[in-house]
């Protein structure tokens, strides 16, 4: 089954009743948590986005915590799934302003995990991977914006 494209999903949706959108969203909220989790942000979070952030900031520092620091294999599998998690609620969001914030904690944290990073290469590339791209995102942004998160990333330098 070939998947029908935006373009033509956009048409056939406005010729739908109110009732027929309901049961649609609905029965897509089934099947994956994913759906799931960005009706919740789009429902209840989206006006709200300081406080969505804050429990963004707050799963992070769960998983930092959580992480297994008895080799850095496993700190390294278990860093990556923070920053998978906390890509998946960017996406979400889709506001410039909160990847860049939200991006900058998990540096910040990543920064002042211990044992330190700076003993594994992989890691500590990840590490400068993520401080590029944030260089990258804060360009895009308002000029008085720009000049706060250069401020916090000038902190992280590593």
């Amino acid at each position: 089954m070939k998947a029908a494209s935006i373009k033509e999903i956009r048409t056939d949706l406005k010729h739908r009743s109110n009732d027929e959108l309901t049961e649609l969203v609905l029965r897509l909220a089934r099947f994956k948590k994913e759906n799931k989790e960005l009706l919740t942000y789009l429902l209840f979070e989206s006006e709200h986005e300081e406080t969505y952030i804050q429990s963004v900031k707050e799963q992070i520092d769960q998983g930092f915590s959580s992480i297994n620091t008895k080799s850095f294999y496993y700190i390294k599998k278990s860093v990556r799934k923070v920053l998978r998690e906390t890509k998946k609620h960017i996406r979400y969001s889709g506001k410039k302003e909160t990847e860049v914030e939200l991006l900058l904690y998990f540096c910040s944290r990543l920064k002042t995990f211990r044992p330190s990073i700076a003993k594994n290469v992989a890691l500590v590339n990840l590490y400068h991977r993520q401080i590029d791209f944030i260089e990258k995102k804060i360009a895009s942004l308002h000029e008085d914006l720009q000049y706060d998160f250069r401020n916090e990333l000038a902190q992280l330098e590593f």
